[in-house]
């Protein structure tokens, strides 16, 4: 049998908008997750700073994965995000934390910092728990019985 945190990476390596924008998982468990994105030309607005689109897809994933660590399909229903500082270069990251769950629902709220540690948004998601498990998909997508 696959293990969660194995089946959960698997399943996040499909996430097309994610491998396109160079967005990383780097730690991920029990309702949290923290990801990251290097900052490169294809993130910038017409202003030369990050664009809230690229922003907003690092803080989503994080939402995502944060949502869907438990190992049952979790989906948006609900997100919210304010920009609070212009970034034009290095490394952001988005660190989601699960402030409530049950068996249908989970909130989330995610900070997005750059390198300084200096907050640029604030992000807050809502997710429908599905009744589906991350593992079976996976193993499904493997063609495994």
């Amino acid at each position: 049998m696959l293990a969660l945190d194995e089946a959960v990476r698997l399943y996040f390596k499909r996430d097309r908008i994610a491998e396109v924008l160079g967005i990383e998982i780097v730690e991920f468990g029990g309702g949290n997750a923290r990801t990251r994105m290097l900052v490169q030309d294809v993130h910038l607005n017409g202003l030369d700073i990050v664009h809230g689109a690229s922003i907003f897809a690092l803080a989503d994933f994080s939402f995502a994965v944060a949502s869907n660590s438990h190992g049952t399909v979790a989906v948006a229903i609900n997100t919210d995000c304010s920009f609070v500082k212009a970034v034009k270069s290095g490394t952001l990251y988005a660190d989601a934390k699960e402030s409530s769950l049950s068996p249908k629902i989970g909130t989330y709220n995610i900070v997005v910092t750059d390198d300084a540690g200096d907050t640029v948004a604030l992000f807050h998601g809502m997710a429908y728990r599905k009744k589906e498990r991350i593992v079976d998909i996976v193993m499904a997508r493997q063609g495994a019985p």
